[in-house]
């Protein structure tokens, strides 16, 4: 027997029976992360009641589950609105943009630190690894923004946060686990640098490129602060800003919407903002399932080399 296949844990053996403790902690395990998804599940469960339930019972703190006093009337409130559905296309245009952006910049600073015969690659890495403890502070950024004349743009909102720090160093570590025999293969066929990483290393990067457009798609739709700072024309606000404006009571869009559709102000007021949230956040919903299998084997290849 050799030393590796000492360290193996033992295979249970079929028909072998499990001891009394293996059992104990696979109950208490399941109990705990059925518990942990109850609880994780609680707040956005009582936010979709109160969208369709009514204003009164809102109020009256009788809304947990299930709606009381089923109403679809903001729903239609909101549907008839034009300035939330123009915030909402904001929204996905800047997410869109934002996150091909980040992408592109990530993934080629990425795979060039993760070359270490590059001459410079020490102070490239310090340089990305220093901003993510420094900064130069909220009214700098201003001043620099407004300076460039990207205020009142879309510039403003996708390219100050175009690449995070956190999810570079990710994906450097995953290109340096890839094996080098493959790049000098593509060089003997002729492949250039930009060949090799657009038909060698993206392709076998399918999983963590997945996990870092989850992260920075994520990022940007649910953004708000950047937009409250640098735009001022609500045409171009996002709609994270739409519903921030609504819960600080700062915008009245949705009730000349109610008024429109023949409903009271104050029918919409109690639960405008949880049909709003459940809206902004439906569009994740749809795409994080088909993004999921990817996520753990992603973060997992790029944090932990081989």
């Amino acid at each position: 027997m050799s030393a590796n296949d000492t360290t193996k844990a033992p295979r249970r053996r079929p028909g072998q029976i499990e001891s009394r403790g293996t059992r104990v902690f696979g109950a208490f395990n399941a109990v705990f992360l059925v518990v942990l998804c109850l609880l994780m599940l609680y707040p956005f469960i009582t936010v979709l009641a109160q969208s369709f339930s009514a204003a009164e019972a809102i109020k009256a703190g009788q809304v947990s589950f299930w709606p009381v006093g089923f109403n679809i009337d903001t729903y239609t409130a909101v549907a008839k609105n034009e300035q939330f559905w123009r915030n909402y296309g904001n929204t996905v245009l800047y997410t869109v943009v934002g996150t091909a952006i980040a992408m592109t910049l990530t993934t080629t600073y990425a795979y060039v630190l993760s070359k270490k015969h590059l001459k410079g690659r020490k102070a490239l890495i310090g340089i990305a690894v220093f901003t993510m403890f420094f900064n130069g502070g909220l009214v700098p950024n201003y001043v620099l923004i407004s300076g460039l004349g990207m205020k009142n743009t879309m510039w403003a909102i996708v390219l100050p946060g175009a690449i995070s720090v956190f999810n570079l160093l990710v994906m450097k570590s995953f290109f340096e686990s890839l094996p080098t025999e493959l790049e000098e293969a593509a060089q003997i066929d002729g492949l250039g640098w930009y060949g090799i990483f657009g038909r060698i290393v993206l392709p076998l990067s399918k999983a963590v490129i997945a996990t870092m457009v989850l992260f920075y798609s994520v990022a940007f739709w649910n953004d708000w602060f950047a937009a409250f700072l640098y735009l001022d024309k609500s045409e171009l606000f996002p709609v994270t800003l739409f519903l921030r404006n609504l819960i600080a009571g700062a915008s009245t869009s949705a009730s000349e919407g109610a008024a429109a559709a023949g409903t009271t102000t104050a029918s919409v007021s109690a639960n405008i903002q949880a049909v709003t949230m459940i809206l902004t956040v439906i569009p994740i919903l749809c795409i994080y399932p088909f993004v999921q299998r990817y996520f753990v084997s992603g973060v997992m290849l790029g944090s932990v080399k081989g």
